[in-house]
């Protein structure tokens, strides 16, 4: 078994570097829950359009599915590149729709007045290795995102997870979830089935605003439908109505509800992100959201070969000490620390509550915030230097980093 896990895992592209993401935040309400006896889970985006002729461009066709006609203008020094989307786009859906599979989950929802009923949540995934592994979207299998907002209710976890291959909408595979993640709401599924076509997965880190793309799910019950758009923002810092923080790829593809944790594709064929979220509200259409594939990728990997993602932790609780409390209180600017884990590193490292963290090895800090990512990009077991400010004296402490519990 873990011969075969380590081949599953080695099949899976593994990209470590992640560029600095910095853009502007907006708020969007991701939609679920339970109506009657019926739960849905999905997103749903706005409707693009797509000119039928992309004039202009000089990029190289070189392995891409884009065909292109190029001719020389003698009146000019540059080249024009007429683009066709008359076999662009069936051959990119022939490649991956196979890649794309259907998930139904299966829920028992209990009344407080003593009924229990059935759930039921739709949503897609994306196949990415031969021998079973499914990549999807967390709340597609958890109902820890997706509780009923209707007090009278509560949704079991789920009962089974049944997936449906490409081409065969009768036979329903019995998939286990190996690992999920909420922070990501990224999950890992497997069926016991080999030989399947796993997707190409591409590097979201190259998109280009404007970009053309692809949504492939399972959308409102209508298996295997595309819809097309382009990249409208990337690296887009979102928040949900949970208050938890994404970083994703905006786009203005038409993805509806079941198409959660389908495939987003670029002009190669290539899977560059997952379908999240919409914009639900009077007057917006078009925007849309998806996972970049390239972080997703080492999400992916940590679940199956953990079954869980493992984050570094410094292990204290600390607020962030403003300006204005500076003043208040007689407080150096940084993160005073609340608390910290008798249980984490930071327990033995000498660090106590009341101390205020100033710097990480070498980099100002001056909120909670800052010290999270900086936290974040650090590895489990790596040793960080912190400076603080302990009633008034400066100190420097070592702290090694321990696995988030």
């Amino acid at each position: 078994m873990e011969d075969k896990k380590e081949n599953s895992y080695k099949t899976i592209q593994t990209i470590n570097e992640r560029k600095e993401r910095k853009s502007s935040k907006i708020l969007v309400p991701l939609v679920s829950g339970v109506i009657g006896a019926s739960l849905t889970l999905g997103v749903c985006f706005g409707v693009p359009q797509v000119r039928n002729a992309l004039l202009g461009s000089d990029e190289s066709s070189e392995n891409s599915i884009l065909p292109i006609i190029s001719s020389s203008d003698s009146n000019s020094n540059y080249e024009t590149t007429t683009v066709s989307y008359e076999d662009f786009g069936p051959s990119v859906a022939e490649k991956v729709l196979p890649s794309v599979v259907g998930i139904q989950v299966h829920y028992t929802v209990n009344s407080i007045f003593g009924g229990t009923g059935t759930a039921t949540a739709s949503g897609s995934g994306i196949i990415i290795s031969s021998d079973g592994y499914i990549l999807t979207n967390n709340h597609v299998v958890s109902n820890t995102d997706s509780t009923s907002t209707n007090s009278f209710y509560q949704v079991s976890e789920a009962n089974s997870v049944k997936v449906y291959l490409y081409g065969d909408a009768e036979t329903a595979y019995d998939a286990k979830i190996i690992g999920t993640d909420a922070e990501t709401d990224l999950a890992i599924i497997k069926i016991e089935k080999d030989g399947l076509p796993a997707a190409e997965l591409g590097n979201s880190d190259e998109l280009k605003i404007g970009e053309w793309v692809m949504a492939i799910g399972n959308p409102l019950g209508l298996n295997y439908s595309v819809s097309t758009g382009v990249v409208s923002a990337v690296n887009r810092e979102v928040t949900d109505s949970d208050g938890i923080e994404y970083t994703l790829i905006q786009t203005d593809a038409a993805i509806n509800q079941g198409n959660s944790g389908g495939a987003l594709v670029n002009s190669k064929g290539q899977v560059i992100g997952i379908n999240f979220m919409k914009v639900s509200s009077v007057g917006v259409e078009g925007i849309s959201f998806a996972i970049p594939i390239t972080p997703a990728i080492d999400v992916s990997n940590e679940l199956i070969q953990y079954n869980k993602v493992r984050r570094p932790y410094l292990g204290i609780t600390g607020s962030t000490v403003t300006e204005q409390i500076s003043k208040m209180y007689n407080l150096a600017i940084g993160v005073y620390v609340q608390s910290v884990d008798t249980f984490a590193k930071a327990g033995t490292s000498g660090l106590k509550g009341g101390d205020v963290i100033t710097q990480i090895d070498g980099n100002e800090i001056k909120t909670m915030d800052e010290l999270t990512e900086y936290i974040k990009s650090k590895n489990i077991g790596d040793v960080v230097t912190l400076k603080i400010n302990r009633n008034g004296e400066e100190l420097e402490i070592s702290c090694e980093l321990s696995e988030e519990p």
